[in-house]
């Protein structure tokens, strides 16, 4: 293809663009995977509401009402200063229907650390199943090909 003036150009473009959209439908895909596992991780076991949990401190917590789990969400894929973002985590508005603490602050402490020190993550072991094991898929998957060829 002989480059006259404003080939490159339009080229750049064309792969700026498609690189955008590819990068969008990614990070989109990893924020469902991250949410999915989120929410597996947020059910290790069930019990009813005044009983010892079955869940052990280290893993993710046993099931209640199931309101943390149903509050786990991601937000749309948005421009930031650096590129793309997305969040996933506890959405506001989530409360117990036996409590006054809302699902993202009991997430927080699950997460952080109990009154008793032990920890029950949820969020933190699916972000990482998602940077180790699906976001390589993914990149892999959608870069591979179909880059315009210059």
């Amino acid at each position: 293809m002989e480059l006259r003036p404003g080939v490159f150009s339009r080229l750049f473009a064309e792969v700026t663009s498609e690189g955008q959209a590819k990068t969008r439908r990614v990070l989109t895909q990893l924020a469902l995977a991250v949410e999915r596992q989120a929410k597996i991780n947020a059910s290790v076991g069930s019990h009813p509401r005044g009983t010892p949990t079955p869940a052990s401190p280290g893993t993710g917590p046993a099931v209640v009402s199931g309101t943390l789990r149903r509050s786990i969400t991601h937000t749309p894929v948005a421009p930031s200063g650096t590129g793309w973002e997305t969040k996933v985590g506890t959405g506001v508005g989530f409360t117990p229907p036996y409590g006054r603490t809302p699902s993202s602050r009991y997430g927080l402490y699950l997460e952080t650390g109990l009154k008793n020190g032990a920890t029950n993550p949820f969020l933190h072991p699916a972000y990482q199943f998602g940077i180790t094991m699906v976001a390589p898929q993914l990149y892999l998957r959608a870069f591979r090909s179909g880059w315009p060829r210059v």
